[in-house]
């Protein structure tokens, strides 16, 4: 089995002069015969939805729907279910992440994006906090600062498309290099994501992250790391890490999450 793309966004992408994130989303979903589902439950502002329904509709998909899971009974209506079940992607918008996995956590919804992305037959992109929930692991909240300390984040679990990956968003913008380090202190199997305001990371079926946008996206990965004080460290401390590799990406770079391999982008290399 094929799974699908997985395409986490740093917030505040651009959507209306140069919409090139979303337009690749669209372009992976199906171009002009996609189906697009817009799940908004994590923005508590009602007009959320409708805007990203209008910019999918703009780019000229086949379908776009808005499906407002606002409380967990929503998530059994079998009429919006039955959306999902048609959509070639599901897009998530920003807001509250934490608002997002208490209402479609272990639901329905949930599990239908979840096997439908795992069989290839569902691509998923959100931003902000849509992206913070695409992992096994979320961040739910966390202190911004560059350096890492004991207690600076708090780790939930998300929706669970991957295992490979920890997600942090605005992160340039707000400053959240400590608490990714924090994240991947606490469990070092996976790789920290960071990605700046309208930055998305592109993670293809074959566990390939290609970079799009006009942001970068940080990389940690915490594979050689050789020693790290979380452990004991008081809570508002400095933690110690060792040998933790970081890479920054921009435009068109590439890392290979199964061979930890980057590389830089077509516009950055030396003539």
């Amino acid at each position: 089995m094929t799974r699908g793309y997985i395409i986490p966004i740093g917030g505040a992408e651009e959507k209306l002069s140069d919409a090139v994130i979303l337009d690749r989303f669209v372009q992976v979903c199906g171009g002009r015969r996609a189906r697009i589902a817009v799940i908004p439950t994590a923005s508590r502002l009602r007009q959320t939805g409708g805007r990203y329904e209008r910019i999918f509709r703009k780019l000229g998909v086949e379908r776009a729907v808005v499906l407002p899971f606002e409380e967990r009974s929503d998530c059994d209506r079998r009429d919006w279910l039955a959306e999902l079940e048609r959509a070639d992607g599901v897009f998530m918008t920003g807001g509250n992440q934490v608002r997002l996995s208490t209402t479609i956590g272990g639901s329905a919804v949930a599990q239908l994006i979840r096997e439908r992305n795992r069989d290839g037959g569902l691509h998923v992109a959100g931003t902000s906090a849509g992206a913070s929930i695409m992992a096994e692991h979320m961040i739910a909240n966390g202190e911004e600062g560059a350096t890492p300390q004991a207690g600076m984040v708090t780790l939930a679990p998300g929706l669970g498309l991957t295992p490979d990956i920890i997600v942090d968003q605005h992160f340039r913008q707000r400053n959240r290099l400590g608490r990714l380090l924090a994240a991947i202190a606490y469990n070092p199997r996976p790789i920290g994501i960071g990605l700046d305001e309208d930055t998305a990371a592109v993670l293809s079926p074959d566990n390939r992250i290609e970079v799009v946008g006009s942001g970068a996206l940080t990389v940690i990965d915490p594979s050689d790391m050789d020693f790290s004080s979380m452990d004991s460290t008081r809570p508002g401390e400095p933690v110690s890490l060792i040998n933790i590799r970081l890479h920054v990406l921009v435009e068109g770079g590439t890392y290979d999450i199964d061979s930890r391999r980057a590389r830089p982008g077509a516009g950055c290399t030396r003539e």
